[in-house]
């Protein structure tokens, strides 16, 4: 049996490790991302390709349209700038970050959310905002917001796994580590250093940014 992590990809094989996927710890971790041993699902056979007859329908969408609030547009051309870095489109991706700096700049303060609050949110996406975004990016056979879709529910995934971190461990899982942020798909990962390759975008440790004036303990 093989199982996969649902943040970075990585696999357990049952026949290749001295140790069943089912024997292992409840504490293990991801050794690529260190996901929680719950962030793993059993490998699912490849489904087959559809042809033009059988393609899912394209979504159909209310024809009114959502307005956005300064916070929601900043976050979407924040993803742009990362999305045209990846591709080496340096000045598109300069004018989508002075985009989204002028709406970051525009969003008044909120409260901070609840942990549990947080929690509902990152679901809701992973479950429906996700899946949603990424069959409509299929069906108009757009790549690029196809892969942001795939980092940002993988991302969305990590960031729930550790929220159910803090809410076991608190403040402790920090005790001796630093929290480091991928600049390009946004990977939030704790350790004394940055991976030596994002699991999720598959850039090198320098594209990481390490998150300053935190609380501590």
């Amino acid at each position: 049996m093989r199982y996969v992590c649902t943040v970075c990809g990585y696999v357990y094989d049952d026949a290749a490790e001295s140790v069943p996927f089912a024997e292992l710890p409840d504490d293990w971790i991801c050794p690529l991302c260190r996901a929680p041993k719950s962030a793993f699902e059993p490998e699912q056979a490849a489904e087959p390709v559809a042809s033009p007859a059988t393609a899912p329908a394209v979504p159909v969408f209310d024809d009114d349209l959502q307005k956005l609030t300064a916070g929601q547009l900043a976050a979407i051309f924040s993803n742009l700038a990362r999305g045209s870095e990846k591709q080496y489109k340096d000045e598109e991706a300069g004018l989508f970050s002075e985009i989204a700096a002028y709406f970051t700049a525009a969003t008044p303060a909120s409260e901070i959310a609840s942990i549990d609050e947080l929690a509902k949110m990152l679901e809701g996406d992973i479950r429906e905002g996700y899946p949603l975004a990424r069959s409509t990016a299929k069906a108009e056979g757009d790549r690029g917001a196809q892969r942001i879709c795939v980092w940002g529910e993988k991302v969305s995934r990590m960031l729930a796994s550790l929220l159910d971190r803090y809410r076991a461990e608190g403040e402790k899982m920090l005790e001796g580590a630093e929290v480091w942020v991928c600049t390009i798909c946004g990977f939030v990962y704790i350790g004394e250093q940055p991976p030596e390759l994002c699991p999720i975008c598959k850039v090198p440790p320098w594209k990481f940014e390490k998150v300053e004036g935190r609380r501590s303990a």
